[in-house]
């Protein structure tokens, strides 16, 4: 029989660099390929949802304030709406139906606090009702005014 002599030596080929460069192309060519399929953001068809642009900005508050004098003024938030004479009180009804529709998008109640002069007209409190329910505000609250 024939007797093998095994050198340690003879198995420590060295670093082979062959095998290195075949992985590091393989990675490479992988890389290269997946870069085409990647979109890019602004390719993205998205449809985001928007606001209603206005020409001012609004301060929105957690509740509106309509004041009712003696004379029959209407004021929202002490800023003066309409006149004594107004029935229809169109620029009160316009700004609430404005407030309600944003309170709406922001998915927050719209609260309104009727406050009216002890002296005021009722029918002057009825107009306003009527206006608030035409804009759709169904978050109302009475009280009267201070006395001085």
């Amino acid at each position: 029989m024939k007797r093998f002599d095994a050198n340690i030596n003879d198995g420590h080929l060295g670093f082979q660099i062959a095998p290195m460069i075949d992985v590091v192309f393989v990675i490479m060519l992988f890389f290269m390929v997946m870069a085409g399929a990647v979109k890019v953001e602004r390719e993205l068809n998205s449809q985001l949802p928007g606001n209603a642009e206005t020409s001012t900005s609004t301060d929105f508050v957690d509740e509106q304030i309509v004041q009712i004098s003696e004379v029959g003024e209407v004021s929202l938030n002490e800023e003066p709406m309409d006149t004594k004479d107004s029935r229809e009180l169109p620029k009160f009804t316009a700004t609430m139906m404005r407030l309600k529709a944003a309170s709406d998008q922001a998915k927050s109640p719209c609260m309104v606090t009727v406050v009216s002069e002890p002296n005021a007209k009722y029918a002057r409190t009825i107009d306003v009702l009527d206006a608030l329910s035409v804009a759709g505000v169904t978050n109302v609250t009475f009280t009267i005014g201070e006395e001085q």
